[in-house]
C-alpha cells in the first residue's frame, strides 16, 4: 500500500491547521529550540503564568484532542467521518497518593463510559503508574517482600485493574495497559497476565503493551503464547517500538548493568517485524494492535494478513498512530478498509505538558520523523494551492 497520498492524509485538516503544523514541525527540527521551549514552558507552568492559550495554539491542539471528554468528542467525530477510530486517554501524570490513584481510576472509568454505544471508540488505555506507586511496582518486580502496609496498597492496585476491566467487559470494549520502564515492567506483566487469564477467555479485553526496543520482548511474546496454550486465554498485545530509550540507557550506565535496549534502530525494527510475524503465525490466540509510525511495518502486516486470509475488518488486527503524527499511514489504512485508530490524549493544558514534551523530544530525536511530516505537509499545501 502506498502512503504518499497527501490529499487522503490531511483530508480533515484545514489550510490554517496545516500551516500551523508546518511551523510546529519546522521548529522541532532545531533541537536547541526544543530544549529552550521545554525550559520556558516548564518554568512558566511552575510559576503559574497565564500561558495556556499560547501552549494550545503552538502545540496542544496538534497533539491533543481537548481539555476533557466532551471537548475531545469533536475530534473523535471528525475522525469517524473518514473511518478512523479513536481511543481516549486522560493524560495527566504524576499520581503519587492513594487519593490521586483513585482519581486516576475515576478518570479512566469516565473515559470508558464515553465509549458506550460508540463504535468510533473501541479501545481505552491507562498507565499503571497512575494506579499505584512506582516504588511498589519496582519492589514487586525485584521480588522483595512487602510489609503489611505495602501488601494492602498492592491489593488496592489489583482492585483498580480489576474494576477497570470489569467495566470495559460490560460495555464491550478493550483496554491497553501502558508499558513502563524495564525495572517496574515485570510486576506489570505479571498483573496484566493475571487479568488476561480472568477476562480474556473469548476475546481480548486486556491488552499488554510490549516495547520491542527491549532485547527480551520477542522472547516474552513466545512465553506468553505458551501460557495462553496452557491456561486457555486470548492474548491482547499492543506492539510498539518504545518510549523510554534515553532513560533506560542512562540508568544502565549509572547502575553499571547491560542496557536492555537494542543497540540500534535497525535491531529494533527487526525485532518489531519478527513480533508481527510471530503473532500472525498464532493469530487464533493473538489480538494485535500494531502501534507504529513505520510504513514498512504497516505493509509487512498487510502482506501477512493477505497471506493468512485475514480480512481487513478482522477483530484480531488493528493499526494505531498518535494523534498529530503519521496521518498518511492512518488515513490511508482507513480508506482501504483496515481498522485504523488514533490515540487521543486529553486533559487540562498545563497538566499534559509532560506528554507534549515527550512528543517534541520524539520528533526531534527520531531520525527523519519531523522532516517526513514537513515534506508531506508542504506537498499538500502546494497541491491545494494549485487545485
Amino acid at each position: 500500500m502506498s502512503f504518499k497520498n497527501t490529499k487522503t492524509a490531511f483530508s480533515v485538516k484545514s489550510n490554517s491547521e496545516l500551516r500551523r503544523a508546518y511551523l510546529l514541525f519546522k521548529l522541532i527540527t532545531y533541537p536547541y529550540l526544543v530544549s529552550l521551549g521545554k525550559f520556558i514552558i516548564t518554568i512558566s507552568v511552575k510559576l503559574r503564568l497565564p500561558i495556556d492559550g499560547l501552549i494550545r495554539v503552538l502545540v496542544f491542539d496538534h497533539f491533543c484532542a481537548g481539555i476533557d471528554e466532551k471537548d475531545s468528542m469533536k475530534i473523535v467525530n471528525q475522525l469517524a467521518t473518514k473511518n478512523v477510530k479513536s481511543y481516549l486517554h486522560y493524560s495527566v501524570e504524576g499520581a503519587d497518593s492513594e487519593k490521586n490513584f483513585d482519581s486516576c481510576l475515576d478518570s479512566t472509568i469516565k473515559t470508558l463510559e464515553a465509549s458506550v454505544n460508540n463504535l468510533a471508540l473501541p479501545f481505552s488505555v491507562f498507565k499503571p503508574s497512575g494506579y499505584g506507586s512506582t516504588s511498589l511496582f519496582e519492589k514487586k518486580s525485584s521480588n522483595i517482600p512487602f510489609n503489611k502496609k505495602e501488601s494492602e496498597e498492592w491489593g488496592r492496585i489489583v482492585d483498580r485493574f480489576r474494576i477497570t476491566f470489569n467495566k470495559a467487559k460490560s460495555i464491550g470494549i478493550s483496554v491497553f495497559v501502558d508499558a513502563e520502564e524495564s525495572w517496574i515492567q515485570p510486576a506489570i506483566d505479571e498483573l496484566v497476565e493475571l487479568m488476561m487469564l480472568e477476562f480474556n477467555k473469548d476475546r481480548a479485553v486486556v491488552y499488554n503493551t510490549v516495547q520491542m526496543y527491549r532485547k527480551d520482548r520477542y522472547e516474552y511474546l513466545k512465553k506468553l503464547n505458551d501460557k495462553s496454550l496452557k491456561d486457555n486465554f486470548k492474548i491482547g498485545i499492543k506492539l510498539v517500538r518504545g518510549a523510554y530509550m534515553e532513560i533506560e540507557r542512562s540508568r544502565a550506565i549509572k547502575n553499571r548493568y547491560p542496557s536492555p535496549i537494542c543497540a540500534s534502530k535497525e535491531e529494533t525494527d527487526i525485532q518489531y517485524d519478527n513480533g508481527i510475524d510471530f503473532m500472525f503465525k498464532n493469530i487464533d490466540r493473538f489480538f494485535m494492535f500494531l502501534g507504529s509510525h513505520n510504513e514498512k511495518s504497516a505493509n509487512k502486516a498487510i502482506d501477512l494478513a493477505i497471506e493468512n486470509s485475514i480480512g481487513k475488518d478482522h477483530p484480531n488486527l488493528s493499526f494505531g498512530q498518535l494523534y498529530g503524527m503519521s496521518d498518511n499511514i492512518t488515513f490511508s489504512l482507513a480508506k482501504n478498509g483496515y481498522r485504523a485508530v488514533k490515540y487521543l490524549p486529553y486533559g487540562p493544558v498545563k497538566e499534559v505538558v509532560p506528554y507534549l514534551i515527550r512528543r517534541a523530544n520524539e520528533n526531534s530525536s527520531v531520525s527523519g520523523q519531523s522532516n517526513r511530516e514537513l515534506d508531506m505537509i508542504s506537498e499538500e499545501l502546494r497541491r491545494r494551492k494549485g487545485s
